[in-house]
C-alpha cells in the first residue's frame, strides 16, 4: 500500500467497497458526454414545470387548506358570504365637514363599482337610512345621525378625527387580489383626498399584497447576492475561472431539477418558501467545494485522471452522509402541524437528493470535460497561511481544552435557559404570528396600522359561530332575547372588544327608523322586532345576510379586538364561552344552538401553537436522525460523543443572541434549528471522516493536523459560503426572513469556530491524549472512552 505526501492512500492500492466506487466513477467520466447531455435535456421540462410553481405569501397560507380551522372557515363563507376586511381611514380636523363627506360618499361609490368589493361607511349607513345624500344639504343631519347613538364610535366607524369606509374583498389570493387592491387604488386616487390629512390603507389583503410584493422584489436580489458571493469566493479559493463554470453550471442544474421537483407536487411558494432554494443551493455549494477541493490537492507524482477518481471515491461517503443527514433532517419538518413547513421539509429533502446525484454525476463529468486544474505552485503558496494554521490548533486546543469545553457547555445551558426559561425567574421564549410584525418598520402599511391600532378597537377579526337545526328560528323572541343578552355581555367584557351581531343591525334598523337604538324591554317590543326580522330576510335580505341566513337558523358575531398571539386568543375564546354558558343558562331557548369561533384570530392562535412543537419536535428528530448517520457512518465512541457538539452550540448561543436582543420566534426562525444542524453537520461528518483516516496511521495531534490540513481550508471557505448565502436574506423586505438571514449566518460561523476549538478539545479529553511532544511514545493504540 502506498501513500502520497499527506499520507492519504493511494486510489490503486484500495479495495473493496472504495474499489467499486472508483470504478464506478470511472463510468461515469468516461460517460461525460451522455451524462452532460442528459442533464441539460432534463433541464428543460424542470423549467417549465417551475413556471407552475404558484406563490401565497400570506400568514395564512401557512397553514394547512384541510386544517379542521380552515375547513370550518370555508363552511362558514358558505352560509355567511366569503371575503377579506380592508379598511380606509379618512383623518380630518373636522371628519363631518362637507369636503370630508363628500369625500367620502364619492369614495364609497367609486368602490362598490369595483367587482369583488363591498364598501361601507357611515355616510352609505345614512343614504340607506334617510334614502339619500347631498353634501351640501345634510352634513349636519349627518353628524346628529353618528352622534346620536354609540354604536357607530364603538364600532370604530367614526372618531373625534377620522371617519372609516370598510372594505369586504370577495377575491382569491394572488394575482386576483392584487388586481381588486390595484382597482380599489385607482379608485381612491381618481376621487382625491382634497379635504383630508391622511387617508390611511390597513387590514390583511394590503399586508399579503406587502408580503407578495416583497417576496418578487427580494428574491432577485438575495440569490444575486448568492451567486456574486459563490463566485468571488470560488475564484479567492479555486484561482480556475474553468472551475467557477463547473461549479455554476452544476449549481444551475441542481436548482432547476430541484424547482421541477417542486412544480411535479403541484407546490405552491409560502412566506417561508425562499429558504428552500437557498439551502438546497448552499449544500450544493458546500459538496461542490468539498469535492474540488480534494481534487484540487493533487500529489505531484500522480496522474489528473487517477487522482481525479480518487477524489471522487475518497469524498463520497463523506458528502454522502452529509447530505443524508441534512436530507433527513428536514424531511423530518414533515412533524409540523403547518403545511408550508411541511411542504418546505419534503421540497428541501428532494431537492438534497437531486442534488447528490447531480454533484457525483455532472459535475465529475464537467471536471473533466472542462479540464478544471488541480493546484499550482501560486496556490500552494496562497494556502501555506492554512497550513501553518494547522499545525497550530493541536497544541493550542490542547492547552486551553478545559476552557473551551466548559465554555462551550455553559453557553450552551445559557442557550437552553434562554429557550425554555428557568421558572418563574425567566419565561420561555414567546412566538410571534402577527402578520404585521413581520413587515418592514419603514414601510408605509406599517406605519398605517400603527395608527389604525391606536385609534381603532383592533384589527383583529374573529366570528363566533351560532348554529342550530332545521327546527330553530332565531326570530323568536326568546331566541333574540337571549342573543342580545349575549351580544351585551361580550361588548362589556374588557377581553373581548368591539362586537357587531344580528341584535346590533336590528337595532340599527330601529334607529335609521327614528326609533331610537334601545333594545325592547317587553314582549310587544321583541314581538315587532321579530316581524321585522322577518320581513328583512325575505324583503332585503342583503341588509342581513352577513349575520343571519335565509333560512333563520344560523347567525354570527364578529369581534374586533387587539389580540395578537396564542395566549391573548385563548383567553378570548375563554371569555367568549363563560358569557355563552351564562347566557344559555339564562335563556334556556338558546341551548339548543351551536357556538363555534372560526376566522383569522382563531387560525394564527393556532399557527402560534403550532411553533413551538415544529421547532421541538423537528430539532430532536433531526439530530435523532443525524445521531444514528453517524453511528452507522463512524462506529467511534467519540464520534458518537462529539458528534453534534459544534452544532448544538452554535444553535443554543444563537438562541441566547435571540433572547438577548428581545426576537421572538416567528415562522421562519422556527426553522434555523433544523436548518443550520443539517447544514453545519457536513463540516462535522467531513472533520471525523478525515480524523479516523488520519488516526489510522498516527497519534491524535498527528491525526488532528491531517484533518486540518485536508478538510479544514474546504470547512472554512465551505462555512463562509453557506453563511454568507444565507446571510444575503438580511437584504430581504420581510422581518422573519432577515432575522433567518443574519441568526443562520452567525449559527454557522460559531459552528465553524467550535469545529476548530471546542471539538478538537473534546477530542483532547475523550481520547487522554497528550500532543507527541508531551507524550513519552506515540500513542497510536489510544482507545477511545465512550
Amino acid at each position: 500500500m502506498t501513500k502520497d505526501r499527506r499520507g492519504s492512500t493511494h486510489p490503486e492500492s484500495t479495495h473493496g467497497r472504495r474499489g467499486v466506487r472508483q470504478r464506478v466513477f470511472r463510468r461515469i467520466v468516461a460517460w461525460r458526454w451522455v451524462i452532460v447531455a442528459f442533464w441539460v435535456v432534463l433541464c428543460v421540462p424542470c423549467a417549465w414545470l417551475a413556471t407552475r410553481v404558484g406563490t401565497d405569501s400570506s400568514v395564512d397560507g401557512i397553514i394547512d387548506p384541510n386544517d379542521p380551522g380552515i375547513v370550518q372557515s370555508r363552511e362558514f363563507a358558505a352560509v355567511f358570504g366569503r371575503g377579506e376586511i380592508a379598511v380606509l381611514i379618512l383623518e380630518a380636523d373636522d371628519p363631518y365637514s362637507q369636503p370630508v363627506l363628500a369625500r367620502a360618499d364619492a369614495l364609497v361609490q367609486a368602490l362598490t363599482a369595483v367587482p369583488g368589493v363591498t364598501a361601507r361607511s357611515i355616510v352609505s349607513a345614512f343614504r340607506e337610512a334617510k334614502a339619500g345624500f347631498d353634501p351640501q344639504k345634510d352634513a349636519e343631519r349627518l353628524r346628529r345621525f353618528a352622534t346620536g347613538t354609540t354604536f357607530f364610535r364603538d364600532q370604530g366607524l367614526v372618531g373625534d378625527d377620522f371617519l372609516v369606509v370598510a372594505l369586504v374583498l370577495d377575491t382569491e389570493p394572488g394575482a386576483e387580489r392584487d388586481d381588486t387592491l390595484a382597482a380599489v387604488d385607482r379608485a381612491i386616487d381618481e376621487v382625491g383626498s382634497a379635504g383630508l390629512r391622511q387617508l390611511r390603507r390597513v387590514g390583511k389583503p394590503y399586508v399579503n399584497r406587502y408580503f407578495d410584493a416583497a417576496q418578487r422584489r427580494s428574491g432577485p436580489i438575495y440569490f444575486g447576492l448568492f451567486m456574486a458571493f459563490v463566485v468571488v469566493l470560488t475564484v479567492a479559493l479555486f484561482r480556475s475561472w474553468r472551475t467557477l463554470c463547473a461549479i455554476l453550471l452544476t449549481l444551475g442544474v441542481c436548482l432547476a431539477v430541484s424547482m421541477g421537483f417542486i412544480g411535479v407536487l403541484g407546490g405552491k411558494f409560502t412566506l417561508v418558501s425562499p429558504m428552500v432554494p437557498m439551502t438546497i443551493l448552499v449544500t450544493a455549494t458546500a459538496t461542490l467545494v468539498y469535492l474540488q477541493a480534494r481534487f484540487a490537492d493533487k500529489p505531484d507524482e500522480r496522474s489528473v485522471e487517477d487522482h481525479q477518481i480518487f477524489a471522487l471515491a475518497n469524498k463520497f461517503l463523506a458528502c454522502t452522509a452529509s447530505i443524508f443527514a441534512a436530507a433527513v433532517g428536514f424531511a423530518a419538518l414533515f412533524v409540523s402541524h403547518m403545511k408550508a413547513i411541511r411542504d418546505m421539509g419534503v421540497w428541501v429533502a428532494g431537492g438534497l437528493f437531486l442534488t447528490w446525484l447531480v454533484s457525483f454525476t455532472l459535475f465529475p463529468a464537467l471536471q473533466r470535460l472542462l479540464r478544471t486544474p488541480t493546484r499550482s505552485a501560486r496556490q500552494a503558496t496562497a494556502r501555506s497561511w492554512f497550513a501553518a494554521l494547522a499545525r497550530v490548533l493541536p497544541g493550542f486546543t490542547y492547552r486551553f481544552r478545559w476552557p473551551l469545553v466548559l465554555g462551550a457547555l455553559v453557553l450552551s445551558a445559557a442557550g437552553v435557559v434562554a429557550v425554555f426559561g428557568a421558572g418563574r425567574a425567566l419565561t420561555p421564549m414567546t412566538p410571534l404570528t402577527e402578520p404585521i410584525e413581520y413587515v418592514s418598520r419603514d414601510s408605509e402599511i406599517y406605519r398605517d396600522t400603527v395608527r389604525a391600532r391606536a385609534i381603532l378597537p383592533g384589527l383583529s377579526v374573529t366570528q363566533v359561530w351560532i348554529k342550530g337545526d332545521a327546527k330553530v328560528n332565531l326570530a323568536d323572541p326568546p331566541m333574540l332575547a337571549g342573543l342580545e343578552r349575549f351580544e351585551r355581555a361580550l361588548a362589556a367584557d374588557d377581553e373581548v372588544g368591539s362586537v357587531v351581531g344580528l341584535p346590533s343591525i336590528l337595532r340599527m334598523v330601529l334607529y335609521a327608523g327614528d326609533q331610537g337604538d334601545k333594545w325592547p324591554g317587553d314582549e310587544e317590543g321583541l314581538d315587532e322586532l321579530a316581524e321585522m326580522l322577518e320581513s328583512l330576510s325575505v324583503a332585503k335580505p342583503q341588509a342581513v345576510r352577513a349575520f343571519v341566513d335565509r333560512g333563520l337558523t344560523q347567525t354570527q358575531f364578529t369581534v374586533i379586538n387587539g389580540a395578537t398571539e396564542h395566549e391573548a386568543f385563548a383567553r378570548l375564546q375563554a371569555r367568549i364561552d363563560h358569557h355563552w354558558q351564562e347566557t344559555t343558562a339564562a335563556h334556556p331557548a338558546l341551548a339548543k344552538l351551536e357556538l363555534s369561533t372560526v376566522g383569522l384570530g382563531p387560525l394564527q392562535a393556532k399557527m402560534s401553537q403550532s411553533l413551538v412543537p415544529t421547532l421541538v419536535e423537528s430539532f430532536a428528530l433531526t439530530a435523532g436522525i443525524i445521531f444514528v448517520t453517524f453511528l452507522i457512518v463512524f462506529r467511534s465512541g467519540a464520534a458518537r460523543i462529539m458528534t453534534m457538539l459544534p452544532s448544538l452550540f452554535a444553535i443554543l448561543v444563537m438562541f441566547l443572541v435571540m433572547r438577548i436582543t428581545g426576537m421572538a420566534p416567528n415562522v421562519a426562525t422556527i426553522l434555523i434549528a433544523s436548518t443550520v444542524l443539517g447544514t453545519s453537520e457536513n463540516d462535522q461528518i467531513h472533520f471525523f471522516y478525515h480524523f479516523q483516516e488520519g488516526r489510522r496511521r498516527g497519534t491524535v495531534e498527528q491525526a488532528l493536523e491531517h484533518t486540518f490540513l485536508v478538510a479544514g481550508r474546504a470547512v472554512f471557505f465551505a462555512t463562509i459560503i453557506n453563511a454568507g448565502g444565507f446571510l444575503a436574506f438580511a437584504f430581504a423586505e420581510v422581518r422573519p426572513m432577515q432575522q433567518f438571514g443574519g441568526l443562520t449566518a452567525l449559527a454557522l460561523g460559531l459552528s465553524m469556530i467550535a469545529d476548530f476549538t471546542a471539538l478538537p478539545a473534546a477530542l483532547w479529553l475523550v481520547f487522554r491524549a497528550k500532543p507527541d511532544a508531551l507524550a513519552p511514545a506515540p500513542a497510536a493504540a489510544d482507545t477511545p472512552k465512550a
